[in-house]
Order: structure tokens, then sequence, then C-alpha cells
């Protein structure tokens, strides 16, 4: 199930009405073409255009809504076959979720308007594929500024889950759920309140333990919200535990990256390792206290929608500084606030220029007399990607490590302006 918003006068987004479905129908051929290729499904010319359904039938076809114009549609399906021979070049584990899935996926489309009678609903079973469910948040009313209705007791604001900080509070995912009950238990009248105790409580913890741990500013909100999650959820949690490539309630804490001796965390868990192994550190907050300052490096490098260029400015020393210490058999450690975003990034440059594609250290050799191309990036970003599986590198970080590197291959000074 995908949950999303638009803006006003679409009930759908985008992403629903068409990337969503791009990406569903190109997985399935990248599956077909994996079973084909093992000799494990065999499907003739009529399966892949939808017609001859039979047991061993896998639905090849672009499901899209009916408020996609059939003009749009042809040109889709003319590109399907690239995307689809890019998927598969991308090093992507197609083997994983070819074994795992059981059925063909599918989108299904629902809104506020939507009327489902729920004594009809065929049986999952019976469904001869797997649903992958598009729920728009979008206001049933078109009027996307704040509102309360008689019909629902909460404000709609569109875009408001892209902006978290905005109404969080100072409130972090895994904070919720080792508080979920008590939160959801609260009423709308101290909810906030709540909120506010769990972070200031662990504020002063994380004080007391000598990490990084700045007020939280809350602007006052007349907001009032119902939440409604899941009753329950293992939530014991101890966070200053370090566990290897294991993922608990979400989230990934140091992950080796394959045979490399290249490993990504968040910056808690980087304060307990090893006083021999090098720390890179990315936060804008100098939080590590590093055991030998001689193996540890501290970059405040910005999100790039703070500062476009911040990534692309401190790569040249967080390269030199790897480099180096993987030259010397040393481990590295790459560490930013959440492990997910600059740290990938930062480790996705180091690899790309330091790394074949073995994972054998060569000082970027097989790429010294050419550029790198997107598709070679991406190969790259897939393989962190299956031991690093939270990661989620953004758009404008990415771009800068491209830059960088292609040039750098001319030796040019990276551009800034």
């Amino acid at each position: 199930m995908i949950v999303d918003s638009t803006r006003k006068g679409k009930r759908f987004p985008d992403s629903m009405s068409k990337t969503i479905p791009i990406w569903t129908c190109v997985l399935n051929r990248a599956i077909h073409n994996y079973r084909m290729a093992l000799g494990g499904l065999q499907a003739s010319e009529n399966d892949l255009n939808g017609s001859g359904q039979d047991s061993t039938y896998w639905d090849c076809s672009l499901h899209l809504p009916l408020w996609v114009s059939q003009t749009e549609k042809l040109m889709i399906e003319i590109r399907l076959e690239g995307w689809t021979k890019e998927l598969e070049a991308s090093g992507a584990d197609i083997a994983s979720v070819a074994s795992t899935l059981k059925k063909p996926l599918r989108p299904l489309w629902i809104s506020q308007k939507t009327v489902i009678w729920l004594n009809e609903v065929p049986d999952y079973d019976s469904w001869a594929f797997t649903p992958i469910i598009l729920v728009s948040a979008s206001s049933s009313s078109g009027n996307f500024q704040r509102h309360t209705t008689s019909e629902f007791s909460w404000n709609y604001i569109a875009g408001a889950g892209d902006d978290e900080e905005s109404w969080s509070r100072g409130l972090r995912p895994d904070l919720f759920w080792k508080h979920a009950h008590d939160v959801i238990r609260s009423d709308p009248a101290s909810c906030n309140q709540k909120i506010a105790d769990i972070v200031e409580k662990d504020r002063v913890r994380r004080a007391q333990r000598g990490e990084n741990a700045p007020q939280v500013s809350v602007r006052p909100s007349k907001l009032v919200t119902e939440s409604k999650f899941p009753a329950e959820r293992p939530l014991d949690l101890d966070t200053t535990t370090i566990i290897e490539n294991e993922q608990l309630s979400g989230e990934v804490y140091l992950c080796w990256l394959g045979s490399t001796n290249i490993a990504v965390c968040r910056t808690q868990p980087a304060m307990e390792v090893d006083p021999d192994v090098c720390i890179l550190h990315c936060d804008k907050e100098y939080s590590v206290s590093p055991k030998n300052s001689e193996f540890h490096l501290h970059l405040p490098i910005l999100d790039s929608k703070y500062d476009r260029f911040s990534l692309l400015r401190h790569l040249p020393s967080a390269l030199n500084f790897s480099q180096t210490r993987l030259r010397e058999g040393r481990k590295l450690l790459v560490c930013c606030q959440n492990g997910e975003d600059m740290s990938i990034c930062i480790c996705l440059a180091i690899l790309t220029l330091l790394y074949d594609e073995a994972g054998n250290l060569d000082d970027g050799k097989s790429f010294n007399d050419s550029l790198i191309s997107k598709s070679e990036l991406r190969r790259r970003l897939v393989f962190i990607c299956k031991y690093a599986v939270n990661a989620r590198p953004s758009r404008g970080n990415l771009k800068q490590v491209f830059n960088y590197l292609n040039e750098r291959r001319y030796g040019q000074p990276p551009s800034v302006s």
C-alpha cells in the first residue's frame, strides 16, 4: 500500500497515475525474463500480449488508470523494453524478487471518492495478481487550503507528508515506535504535551551520554490530529547496540558493504566502534568523540536542500582521507545523522573512484581514461543498497557526486556556481 497526495484539481498524483504503474510493469517484465532464462516459465508471445492466460501465464502488460490517454499509453509502451534492460543491467537483485513474488504486480487505485462494497471484494487468494494499492490522500472537496469538516477531525495540509519537520514536533520514527502506544492513547488535547515530554527525555538522555542533543524548537500549532496506527508492534530497542547487517524496527545500524573495508551507519553507533576503525563523520554538528583522532575526519556537510554544493566542496577531503586509510589496509566507517543519504553518497564516490567492479581496491584504474556514466554510477549504488537496505540518497546529493567524479577525470576543479 502506497499513500500520496497531489495538488488542487487532481484526484491522483502522477506518481500513482504513471510512475508506479510503469515500475510494476518493468519489474514484471524483468521477473518474466529471469524465469524464462531459468526455463521455469514457458510463455508465448500471446501471453506477453495479455491473451492465452493459463497456469504458466505471467502478466507483463502495462496497466494504467482510465484517465491516462491512449496516446500517452502508447508512448510509454514504446519505452518499456529499454527501461527493462536498464533495470537488468543495473545489478538489481531480480532473483530474490522473482523467488518471493508468486503473482505478477498490478496497481489498484483508491481515493476518498472510491466506493467499495466489502462483502463483494473477492478473496485475496483468488486474485491473479499481487495488488499494489495506491491510496490518494488528496482532498475530496477540491479545497486544498487548511480546513476542518464535520466529516473529519483533522486538518488537510497538502504536501505535509514531505515536510515532517514542520509538524512532527521533534519526534523521530524510532522514538515514535518506542512510545507508540502512549502517543496513540493520548487524546488530542494532551498529545502534543506527551510528544514534548518524550522528545525532551530523549534529549536529556543523549546529552548525559555526551551525544549531540540540541534543543528542539517547536512552533505553536493549532493542528488537531487523530492518529490511527496498528495496535501491536514490537517496540523494545537498545539504541546503544551496534548490530551488523541486521534490521530492527525499520533501522539498520551498521552495514559493511560486501567484502570491502567500508561500512556505513548513523552517527550514534559510530561512537561505539573499535578505535582502530577510521571514521569519516559527515554531520553538520561535531557529535562524535574519536578514541583516536588520527583516524577521524569530521566534515560539516549540509544537505543539498540547504547548500547545493556543500557535498561537492567536501568530497576531495573525504576521498583523500579514505584513500590514505584504505591503502593502509584499515577499515573505514562513513557515518551521518541518519545513515541513509550523505554517508551513502560518500560511499558511492569512494567505491566508484577507488574500487573496481569486483570490489577490489585499485584506485579507480578502470575509469582513468573514461567518463563515468549514469548507468555505471547506478550499478554502484545498487551494490551499496544490497547491504544498506535503508539507503535513500537525495537526487541533489547524487548529482554532486556524479559531477565531481566526471570533472575530476579531466583535472577540472569542481564547479560550485
